[in-house]
Protein backbone atom coordinates (compact mmCIF):
# COMPACT_ATOMS: atom_id res chain seq x y z
CA UNK A 1 0.00 0.00 0.00
CA UNK A 2 1.35 3.47 -1.18
CA UNK A 3 1.99 5.64 1.65
CA UNK A 4 -0.46 8.81 2.31
CA UNK A 5 2.08 11.82 1.82
CA UNK A 6 0.28 15.34 2.43
CA UNK A 7 1.42 18.44 1.15
CA UNK A 8 1.09 20.80 3.43
CA UNK A 9 2.67 24.90 3.38
CA UNK A 10 3.93 26.67 6.14
CA UNK A 11 4.00 30.12 6.84
CA UNK A 12 4.21 32.39 9.82
CA UNK A 13 4.65 35.92 10.76
CA UNK A 14 8.01 36.83 12.61
CA UNK A 15 5.66 36.92 16.07
CA UNK A 16 4.13 33.57 14.94
CA UNK A 17 7.53 31.57 14.01
CA UNK A 18 9.15 29.99 17.21
CA UNK A 19 5.25 29.44 18.02
CA UNK A 20 4.52 27.24 14.96
CA UNK A 21 8.40 25.51 15.08
CA UNK A 22 7.27 24.05 18.33
CA UNK A 23 3.80 23.45 16.98
CA UNK A 24 6.10 21.47 14.42
CA UNK A 25 8.28 19.79 16.75
CA UNK A 26 5.19 18.72 18.84
CA UNK A 27 3.84 16.84 16.11
CA UNK A 28 7.00 16.06 13.88
CA UNK A 29 6.19 12.19 14.57
CA UNK A 30 3.00 12.84 12.90
CA UNK A 31 4.50 14.95 9.98
CA UNK A 32 7.18 12.64 8.98
CA UNK A 33 7.06 11.11 5.68
CA UNK A 34 4.96 14.31 4.32
CA UNK A 35 5.84 16.85 1.66
CA UNK A 36 6.36 20.93 3.13
CA UNK A 37 6.41 23.94 1.41
CA UNK A 38 7.75 26.42 3.58
CA UNK A 39 8.73 30.73 3.20
CA UNK A 40 11.95 31.63 3.39
CA UNK A 41 13.10 32.63 7.27
CA UNK A 42 10.30 29.89 9.05
CA UNK A 43 11.33 26.56 6.58
CA UNK A 44 15.18 27.66 7.43
CA UNK A 45 14.32 27.52 10.99
CA UNK A 46 12.01 24.44 10.91
CA UNK A 47 13.93 22.29 8.93
CA UNK A 48 16.78 23.23 11.63
CA UNK A 49 14.62 22.49 14.11
CA UNK A 50 13.59 19.06 12.76
CA UNK A 51 17.10 18.03 12.32
CA UNK A 52 17.87 18.50 15.65
CA UNK A 53 15.31 16.89 16.82
CA UNK A 54 15.48 14.07 14.16
CA UNK A 55 19.05 13.69 13.07
CA UNK A 56 18.19 10.84 10.96
CA UNK A 57 15.23 11.42 9.27
CA UNK A 58 15.37 12.93 5.66
CA UNK A 59 12.76 15.60 5.33
CA UNK A 60 10.83 16.94 2.11
CA UNK A 61 11.54 20.37 2.58
CA UNK A 62 11.11 23.77 -0.59
CA UNK A 63 11.63 26.45 0.31
CA UNK A 64 10.24 29.48 -0.93
CA UNK A 65 11.00 32.92 -1.11
CA UNK A 66 10.85 34.70 2.18
CA UNK A 67 6.99 36.13 2.35
CA UNK A 68 7.33 39.78 1.50
CA UNK A 69 10.15 39.35 -1.21
CA UNK A 70 7.35 36.81 -3.31
CA UNK A 71 7.06 34.05 -0.95
CA UNK A 72 3.41 34.09 -0.43
CA UNK A 73 2.81 34.57 -4.07
CA UNK A 74 4.68 31.37 -5.06
CA UNK A 75 2.76 29.57 -2.21
CA UNK A 76 -0.16 30.96 -3.34
CA UNK A 77 0.88 29.53 -6.94
CA UNK A 78 1.33 26.54 -5.59
CA UNK A 79 -1.99 26.09 -3.98
CA UNK A 80 -3.40 27.07 -7.17
CA UNK A 81 -0.78 24.35 -8.90
CA UNK A 82 -3.00 21.65 -6.25
CA UNK A 83 0.86 21.27 -4.44
CA UNK A 84 -0.79 22.15 -1.46
CA UNK A 85 -3.00 20.07 0.51
CA UNK A 86 -3.36 21.94 3.87
CA UNK A 87 -2.01 25.60 4.70
CA UNK A 88 -0.93 26.94 7.97
CA UNK A 89 -0.32 30.06 8.80
CA UNK A 90 0.13 31.11 12.15
CA UNK A 91 -0.48 34.81 11.67
CA UNK A 92 0.44 37.60 14.34
CA UNK A 93 -3.33 39.34 15.00
CA UNK A 94 -1.17 41.82 16.89
CA UNK A 95 1.23 43.33 14.30
CA UNK A 96 0.04 45.04 10.89
CA UNK A 97 2.44 43.11 8.15
CA UNK A 98 3.36 45.35 5.47
CA UNK A 99 2.22 42.37 2.68
CA UNK A 100 -0.93 42.39 4.54
CA UNK A 101 -2.61 42.34 1.00
CA UNK A 102 -0.75 39.07 -0.09
CA UNK A 103 -1.80 37.24 3.49
CA UNK A 104 -5.40 37.93 2.08
CA UNK A 105 -4.80 36.16 -1.20
CA UNK A 106 -3.29 33.65 0.63
CA UNK A 107 -6.49 33.33 2.26
CA UNK A 108 -8.54 33.73 -0.73
CA UNK A 109 -6.80 31.25 -2.19
CA UNK A 110 -7.48 28.64 0.17
CA UNK A 111 -11.14 29.07 -0.21
CA UNK A 112 -11.00 29.36 -3.84
CA UNK A 113 -9.43 25.80 -4.23
CA UNK A 114 -10.98 24.42 -0.95
CA UNK A 115 -7.78 23.59 0.88
CA UNK A 116 -7.44 22.91 4.76
CA UNK A 117 -6.21 26.58 5.95
CA UNK A 118 -5.79 27.62 9.53
CA UNK A 119 -4.17 31.09 10.86
CA UNK A 120 -3.16 29.50 14.62
CA UNK A 121 -1.92 27.05 17.29
CA UNK A 122 -5.53 25.91 18.04
CA UNK A 123 -6.99 25.09 14.87
CA UNK A 124 -3.18 23.52 13.85
CA UNK A 125 -4.01 21.09 16.81
CA UNK A 126 -7.36 19.99 15.62
CA UNK A 127 -6.54 19.49 12.11
CA UNK A 128 -3.60 17.61 13.09
CA UNK A 129 -5.40 15.48 15.31
CA UNK A 130 -8.10 14.64 13.22
CA UNK A 131 -8.83 11.43 11.56
CA UNK A 132 -9.06 12.76 8.61
CA UNK A 133 -5.64 13.82 8.48
CA UNK A 134 -4.53 10.07 8.00
CA UNK A 135 -7.17 8.89 6.19
CA UNK A 136 -6.03 8.15 2.70
CA UNK A 137 -9.46 7.93 1.51
CA UNK A 138 -9.99 11.54 2.68
CA UNK A 139 -10.01 13.76 -0.96
CA UNK A 140 -11.27 17.34 -0.48
CA UNK A 141 -13.71 18.38 -2.60
CA UNK A 142 -12.07 20.87 -5.97
CA UNK A 143 -14.51 23.19 -6.94
CA UNK A 144 -15.69 23.45 -10.41
CA UNK A 145 -15.35 26.72 -11.72
CA UNK A 146 -15.83 26.09 -15.16
CA UNK A 147 -18.96 28.24 -16.01
CA UNK A 148 -16.80 31.02 -14.40
CA UNK A 149 -13.79 30.47 -16.56
CA UNK A 150 -16.18 30.31 -19.75
CA UNK A 151 -18.33 33.59 -18.97
CA UNK A 152 -17.14 35.32 -22.21
CA UNK A 153 -17.77 32.58 -24.28
CA UNK A 154 -20.28 33.16 -26.88
CA UNK A 155 -20.20 37.05 -25.98
CA UNK A 156 -19.10 39.37 -29.10
CA UNK A 157 -16.43 41.41 -26.44
CA UNK A 158 -13.51 40.76 -28.31
CA UNK A 159 -15.74 41.64 -31.68
CA UNK A 160 -16.57 45.01 -30.19
CA UNK A 161 -13.85 45.89 -28.50
CA UNK A 162 -12.20 45.97 -32.24
CA UNK A 163 -14.72 48.10 -33.70
CA UNK A 164 -15.02 50.40 -31.21
CA UNK A 165 -10.91 50.65 -31.74
CA UNK A 166 -12.14 51.25 -35.18
CA UNK A 167 -14.54 53.35 -34.78
CA UNK A 168 -12.09 55.62 -32.41
CA UNK A 169 -9.57 55.57 -35.50
CA UNK A 170 -12.31 57.06 -37.91
CA UNK A 171 -13.18 60.01 -35.40
CA UNK A 172 -9.67 60.95 -35.18
CA UNK A 173 -8.65 60.87 -38.93
CA UNK A 174 -6.74 58.00 -38.50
Amino acid sequence: MEKLVRKIGLVAHDGMKKDLIEWVIWNSELMMGHKFYCTGTTGTLIREALKEKHPDIEWDITILKSGPLGGDQQMGSRIVDGEIDYLFFFTDPMTLQPHDTDVKALTRLAGVENIVFCCNRSTADHIISSPLFVDPEYQRTRPDYSTYAKRFENKPLVTEAVENVEKRKVSKGH
